[in-house]
């Protein structure tokens, strides 16, 4: 049967498996979309019907992905078929239901700006110090407290800022109801609190959406996982499917235990393995295998492939940044000299920040490359900023970096920078770029302007505002090698002026949280020290460092066939240069499986040319 063509013993087991709760530990490269989807065209060919099936993910691309496998699969136009995201699931409850709470049909839904408009018009309103309470932090609270389903009595009220914070969350509420509006959050928790109060309408739903399918389970937050539970709650037709050792977005919310209880949940359920691997060699899983089964809270499986064993994995010692990079630079040449198109290798960090001192290397290469979920270092708003006001402290002419500050400060602030901006720039005269880049980020507050502006969490899993000030201190590190301005701003100048062609096949630079759900035949992993990979939030938490390892795990298995780990003496980072050791995951890896090579004394690289 077409349906089970290209799928193996337990894949086919997983979609056979139609009635009671099903859940499937998924291994990375085990074919997780391929089975998820073949399990949706075989309820269908069994006579269920398109409008008694739920399927969600939590990406437009993901659920646009399988809808589009499941139709070619079929070879029909499948109609009253959900699949879609959590959100968009929400959505759609709330247009039909959302009266019952007091609510109009005709709401509409504010997105992250919205949201932070109104959230500063509201502690103005409270008259509350903006030194110390800001809308960001307040509103990452508030998701935290909606994605718990949780109240403002969560919050306790043993200190000021709580009672601030749970006055807030209550005045937020109600002015996004008087609005008739709700924010993204409200999307998964309100139609939790219809279900809950208004059997009647649950019963309808649970008849409707007799067979649920979740991607990605071990991504869910509370709320996420009551919704489908309760949706789930009646005929008990789960098929939830994911990989406790990928979950990597605890920042986000995410509850992997949500995964690892699963069968306390349903002690019925049907547990299927999916531990053969596609994608990459058995050396790379092995050693992927030793790093993660250190974690004590996960479900064990070990992955296999029919793979040959492969290449050892590379671990290599550098002494600096600058020596990793030019490294990395001449392995990727010499591969695609030999045959491996770039856009089939990556090179992934732990930290946005990173990417300089690779993008610089590319640049000096003329090696075509691509930042992937994020804007190159030069072009990143916050640096482009800094860069302005530089520019026009060294040219008053300058009407483009002008325009630029007035975007920034506005009207009012403005006109003070420019009041006394003559004595600033005599003040400032002779100053290195380091000290003068601080000097103007004091003046203009311009880390406060951060804060304000980008409330969120980035796929660091940090605050972007936070992030986005380690880039500027990135900057800083770079300004200090240069003793004028004239001779930075003409560096910063050759290094944007990229080479950059339409050629599709340009080497990936990313984040590991970017690389999720990607795979690549060579993968660079930079950075793999203490304090970096692990994060030196993990330092003081099981539950971080375990997240840590679990993104490390996520890196090492989007390798196909090569994996180098690097990590360097001392790293140059965030305006600072310190000693560093090795990651505790390189220490990890099991040592037959393992070439490690020490460059750390001398190495330096000729000039590299791309043919």
């Amino acid at each position: 049967m077409k349906i089970f063509d290209g799928l193996n013993d337990k894949q086919i087991e997983a979609v056979k498996a139609i009635d009671g709760p099903v859940l499937i530990l998924a291994g990375a490269g085990s074919g997780k979309t391929k089975t998820l989807t073949h399990r949706i065209a075989h309820l269908l060919s069994q006579g269920v019907s398109p409008e008694n099936i739920l399927a969600v993910t939590f990406t437009n691309k993901a659920a646009e992905e399988m809808k589009t496998r499941v139709q070619k699969l079929l070879g029909l136009n499948i109609t009253n078929l959900f699949i879609g995201t959590f959100h968009s699931l929400g959505a759609k409850i709330l247009r039909e239901e959302i009266e019952c709470l007091g609510y109009k049909k005709t709401f509409v839904i504010y997105d992250e700006d919205d949201s932070f408009s109104l959230a500063k018009d509201i502690l103005s309103e409270m008259n509350l110090s903006r030194d110390r309470f800001k809308p960001g932090p307040f509103l990452n609270l508030i998701s935290k407290i909606k994605s718990e389903l949780a109240d403002s009595g969560s919050l306790g009220a043993d200190d000021f800022y709580k009672k601030q914070l749970a006055s807030f969350y209550n005045i937020y509420n109600r002015r996004l109801k008087s609005a008739n509006a709700v924010d993204f959050d409200d999307l998964i928790m309100l139609p939790v609190k219809i279900y809950e109060s208004r059997p009647e309408i649950l019963k309808k739903y649970q008849e409707q959406y007799k067979y649920i399918l979740v991607d990605e389970y071990q991504d869910t937050n509370r709320a996420q996982y009551v919704l489908i539970n309760l949706l789930a709650r009646k005929n008990k037709n789960i098929f939830a499917i994911g990989d406790p050792d990928q979950a990597i977005y605890g920042w986000r919310h995410a509850d992997f235990r949500n995964i690892l209880n699963f069968e306390k949940d349903y002690p019925e359920a049907k547990v299927v393995k999916l531990e053969q691997n596609y994608r990459s060699s058995q050396n790379i899983l092995s050693a992927a295998h030793e790093i993660i089964s250190k974690n004590i809270e996960r479900k064990e499986k070990t992955l296999w492939t029919e793979n040959p064993a492969g290449d050892m994995i590379e671990v290599i010692e550098v002494n600096n940044e600058r020596a990793e990079a030019e490294f990395i630079l001449d392995k990727i040449i010499d591969l695609n000299k030999n045959g491996l198109n770039l856009d089939k290798i990556v090179v992934m960090y732990r930290t946005n920040a990173q990417s300089r001192v690779l993008e610089e290397a590319c640049l000096y290469a003329n090696l075509p490359y691509r930042v992937v979920g994020a804007v190159k270092f030069y072009q990143r708003k916050e640096i482009k900023d800094v860069l302005a006001y530089l520019r026009f402290i060294q040219n008053q002419d300058d009407e483009i970096s002008l325009k630029r500050i007035a975007g920034i400060l506005g009207k009012r602030l403005l006109q003070s920078f420019m009041a006394d901006f003559l004595d600033f720039r005599k003040q400032t005269e002779g100053l290195p770029p380091k000290e003068l880049i601080k000097s103007v980020i004091k003046k203009t507050n311009y880390y406060n302007y951060l804060e304000k502006k980008f409330p969120d969490f980035s796929p660091d899993g940090e605050l972007e505002s936070e992030s986005r000030i380690k880039n500027i201190k990135e900057l800083i590190g770079l300004a200090s090698m240069h003793d004028n301005l004239s001779g930075f701003l003409t560096e910063v100048a050759l290094m944007q002026q990229e080479r950059d062609t339409d050629n599709s096949k340009k080497l990936n630079l990313m984040t590991i949280h970017s690389a999720k759900g990607l795979e690549f035949d060579a993968v660079f992993i930079a950075g793999a020290e203490e304090n970096l990979m692990p994060h030196s939030r993990a330092a003081y938490s099981l539950e971080e460092l375990e997240e840590e390892r679990r993104l490390c795990y996520v890196g090492m298995t989007r390798a196909k066939k090569y994996l180098w780990l690097l990590f360097a003496k001392q790293r140059f980072l965030w305006g600072e240069r310190k000693e560093t050791i090795p990651s505790r995951f390189i220490m990890e890896l099991p040592q037959h499986l393992v070439n490690f090579r020490s460059l750390a004394d001398g190495y330096n690289l000729p000039e590299i040319e791309l043919e």
